[in-house]
């Protein structure tokens, strides 16, 4: 599974890429605001230092804008960004000219099993069910990646990837893991928590302790 960051934050991207484990970056017009960052300087920054798919979303509603927006940004920024478009009708028609041209797009703001197949009909190279959303609403955000990729078990013929977005916890990233979502974007907070574990932390102050021993006695 891909292990994409939702992030707009310079130094997170610098310090998850640093892992070696960095597929790619999702951000968003709320994740851009929140980096204080220059929309297009920002995500320049972000495709260098990460190879992986870097998503770059349309802010126009209608098809014409989307596609025009979605143009330009391939134009202009490095070959690693794609579209993120909104899932709609006009997002639907604006992803398959798109897809026609050879440009990749993450279809965003999924949350349908309908709305999956359409993208993936449209072309989309990606699509984002969200999660932690229909979680809020008191639905089980897991279970509509379970369908989703029920669906594509029997149609393999469906080549776009199912990004699980709007992930909350690790717990969501590991559900998505086992249930074979392609790909999950995942906050810079929830990353971090990936790695965590008592016992790591527990087995690491054993060890230096037995080493400061060792040293103690001179058999170092």
């Amino acid at each position: 599974m891909e292990l994409i960051l939702d992030s707009a934050v310079i130094a997170e991207v610098e310090e998850i890429a640093a892992w070696g484990v960095l597929d790619g970056v999702t951000t968003n017009p709320t994740l851009i605001r929140r980096s204080g960052g220059d929309f297009k300087r920002t995500v320049q920054r972000i495709a260098e230092l990460c190879s992986g798919p870097i998503s770059a979303e349309v802010t126009a509603l209608d098809t014409e804008g989307m596609v025009a927006e979605g143009r330009d940004l391939k134009e202009s920024l490095p070959d690693n960004v794609i579209i993120k478009v909104p899932c709609t009708a006009e997002g639907l028609a604006a992803t398959s000219i798109l897809a026609g041209e050879g440009i990749d797009v993450n279809m965003t703001l999924v949350f349908s099993v309908s709305q999956a197949l359409l993208a993936a009909k449209a072309g989309a190279a990606y699509l984002s069910p969200f999660i932690g959303r229909l979680d809020d609403r008191g639905e089980d955000g897991m279970h509509l990646i379970a369908e989703i990729m029920q669906v594509w078990n029997h149609n393999p013929d469906l080549t776009c990837k199912v990004l699980a977005a709007s992930i909350r916890s690790v717990e969501h990233v590991e559900a998505s893991a086992r249930l074979g979502a392609h790909a999950a974007t995942i906050p810079y907070k929830v990353f971090k928590q990936l790695i965590e574990h008592e016992l790591t932390d527990s087995g690491i102050e054993s060890f230096l302790a037995d080493w400061d021993a060792v040293k103690a006695e001179g058999r170092n």
